[in-house]
C-alpha cells in the first residue's frame, strides 16, 4: 500500500520545475509522497555531548546513529511499513495532520475532518482523499470531536512510515534534542557563529535555527530572533525556554522586513534568513496545489528579506540564504539578484553536502542544493554571502 500524492500544479509551475529536473521531473515530484530516509534531531550541545545521549539512547535499545558530517546531528532510521490493518471504521484528517500521522504520530482532535467511530474502537486513518495512512484506536467518540473538544483522537499503532515518536522520549522534555531536518541544521553551521558578535534570525519562528546559533556559539553570541506573527513568537520562546536557550536570545515580535526603521540601532555581524517560501521541497506530502503567481510572488517577497539584511550587516558581515524549495526563482534568481542589484558575493562553504547550485556562473559552485529523490531529504536550498 502506497499513499498517492495529489499534485496538482498548472502548466507554467510544472515548465519551470522542469528547468530544475529535466528528465528527472517525474522522479522528484514521486519522491513527494515519501519522508525522508532518516529522521534527524539536533543534539543540544550545551546540556550534553553528542556521544552521550546516543549512549544513553542506546542503552535503552533505540536504533540511532550519528550524522557523518555533523557532529550535533543525529538520525533515526525511517521504515516503510506497507500492511495497514484494514478495518471497518475510519477517521479523515486534514493535511497537515496527514502528514504527521503518516510518520506514526498520533491524531488530535483540531486535525479531523469527519468519520463515525465510537471510543475504544479500531479505525483506519484517511487523507482527504481517501488513502489509508494510519491505523489506531479512537481516544473519543466522534461526536465529541464536533463539541470542539481537545486533545488526541486517535492513538497510532501503525502507520505507513514508522520511526521512533521522538517527542514522547525523555531526552525530548529534557530539552537535549530538537527535530530538524540534515539541511536546516547546516544552514546555522555555515553561519558559524562566535562570541561577541551580534547575529540576527529574520524569520526565527519556530526558533530551531536562533537556538542552533546558541549552541554553536555556546551561548556568547549575541542573537535576535525577529517574527511578524504573535502566536509564532509565543511558540518560539516556549521552545527555547524548553532548550534553554531563551536567556541568551533576544525575542521581537516585528515584521523583519524594515528592521533598519524600527530598529535604528541594529547592526549586525551575521543575518540567517529563512524566509516563508512554496515548501515545495517539504517531505512527505499528501497532496499539494500551487500556481506558478504563487513562485513569483513568494520571490519578489522574499528579496525584501534579502535587501533588508544587508541594511542591517556590517561591512564584511555574512548572511546565510535559505528556503526548503526547489525552484529557480526562489532560489539562485533571488541570489543572482542579490549578487548584480546589492553587490553581494557568494562565499565558498566550509561543508559541502549536497549537490552544487543550478548556474553555470563560478558561484554556483558555492551554493548547495539538496533533492529528495537523490538525497533522502527534504528539497532545501542555502546560500552563504558576504556584504563588500
Amino acid at each position: 500500500m502506497v499513499a498517492t500524492v495529489f499534485i496538482d500544479y498548472d502548466e507554467e509551475l510544472i515548465s519551470t520545475l522542469s528547468k530544475v529536473y529535466g528528465d528527472d521531473l517525474y522522479k522528484f515530484l514521486d519522491s513527494l509522497k515519501r519522508p525522508p530516509s532518516r529522521y534527524y534531531v539536533r543534539v543540544n550541545t550545551l546540556r550534553t555531548p553528542t556521544d552521550e545521549l546516543i549512549r544513553r539512547l542506546r542503552v535503552r535499545g533505540i536504533e540511532v546513529y550519528k550524522d557523518e558530517y555533523l557532529d550535533e546531528a543525529i538520525y533515526f532510521p525511517v521504515r516503510h511499513n506497507p500492511n495497514i490493518p484494514s478495518v471497518s471504521n475510519y477517521v479523515i484528517a486534514d493535511k497537515k495532520a496527514s502528514e504527521s500521522v503518516i510518520l506514526g504520530s498520533d491524531l488530535y482532535i483540531p486535525g479531523v475532518l469527519g468519520g463515525k467511530f465510537r471510543k475504544g474502537s479500531e479505525v483506519n486513518i484517511l487523507t482527504p482523499y481517501g488513502d489509508v495512512i494510519a491505523y489506531g484506536i479512537a481516544i473519543v467518540d466522534s461526536e465529541d470531536i464536533k463539541k470542539g473538544s481537545k486533545g488526541v483522537a486517535v492513538k497510532t499503532i501503525k502507520s505507513l512510515y514508522e520511526v521512533i515518536k521522538v517527542r514522547e522520549l525523555p531526552e525530548y522534555s529534557e530539552g537535549l534534542i530538537y527535530p530538524q531536518s540534515l539541511p536546516s541544521i547546516l544552514v546555522s553551521r555555515l553561519l558559524n557563529p562566535q562570541a561577541n558578535e551580534v547575529i540576527v534570525d529574520m524569520c526565527a519562528a519556530p526558533g530551531g535555527k536562533t537556538g542552533h546559533l546558541v549552541e554553536l556559539s555556546k551561548g556568547k553570541a549575541v542573537v535576535y530572533a525577529f517574527d511578524h506573527s504573535l502566536r509564532k513568537v509565543e511558540d518560539m520562546i516556549k521552545e527555547l525556554s524548553r532548550l534553554g536557550h531563551l536567556s541568551s536570545v533576544k525575542v521581537f515580535k516585528a515584521d523583519s522586513r524594515y528592521l533598519h526603521t524600527d530598529f535604528p540601532w541594529l547592526i549586525a555581524d551575521k543575518v540567517l534568513i529563512d524566509p516563508p517560501c512554496s515548501t515545495l521541497g517539504v517531505i512527505p506530502k499528501v497532496f499539494d496545489v500551487k500556481r506558478y503567481k504563487d513562485i513569483t510572488t513568494l520571490s519578489k517577497y522574499q528579496f525584501q528579506f534579502i535587501s533588508e539584511a544587508v541594511r542591517i550587516v556590517r561591512k564584511g558581515g555574512l548572511i546565510t540564504y535559505s528556503t526548503c524549495t526547489v525552484t529557480l526563482e526562489e532560489n539562485e534568481e533571488n541570489i543572482r539578484r542579490a549578487i548584480k542589484e546589492l553587490g553581494l558575493e557568494v562565499v565558498e562553504p566550509y561543508i559541502k553536502v549536497g549537490t552544487r547550485g543550478l548556474v553555470d556562473e563560478l558561484w554556483g559552485e558555492y551554493l548547495l542544493r539538496f533533492h529528495p529523490h537523490i538525497h533522502g531529504t527534504p528539497g532545501y536550498f542555502i546560500a552563504l554571502l558576504k556584504k563588500n
